[in-house]
């Protein structure tokens, strides 16, 4: 579980983010309705199906890099922009971009498609030789 802050027209909170189904599930609850998705970027309301749009979701994730054998912990800050609901529901635009906070620098991302995976490849390409990201990230955030 992750907490981290939801933002819109209305206002912020405060959230927790989850997994289930072995990770291959997101789960939260936004102003008293719960969330679920296969990942992140396509989280909607369990009762009506309705995707979350036009919002702002931040939150950290600890994890570990393994570099010359040793574990260190590191942060990975996440921030995942959702555009207004375009004409099928699905937000116009999904932006996300990661920032892993590893030994005194910050390894970017830069901004992905919503695509967990994609970003996490452009942190990993820019770690130091032999740095490897660990721990047991969502298979399909």
């Amino acid at each position: 579980m992750w907490t981290g802050w939801y933002r819109d027209r209305r206002g912020a909170e405060a959230i927790a983010l989850a997994t289930a189904s072995g990770g291959h599930r997101v789960n939260t609850r936004i102003r008293g309705i719960e969330y679920a998705g296969p990942h992140f970027a396509a989280l909607a309301a369990v009762e009506s199906g309705e995707r979350l749009s036009g919002c702002v979701l931040e939150w950290d994730m600890p994890l570990p890099v393994t570099l010359g054998g040793a574990a260190e912990q590191a942060t990975l800050a996440c921030l995942l922009t959702l555009g207004e609901a375009g004409p099928e529901g699905t937000p116009g635009r999904v932006d996300l971009n990661l920032t892993l906070l590893f030994g005194g620098a910050a390894y970017e991302s830069g901004v992905a498609d919503g695509d967990f995976d994609t970003a996490l490849g452009r942190i990993r390409r820019q770690l130091p030789e032999g740095a490897e990201l660990g721990g047991r990230l969502l298979e399909s955030a």
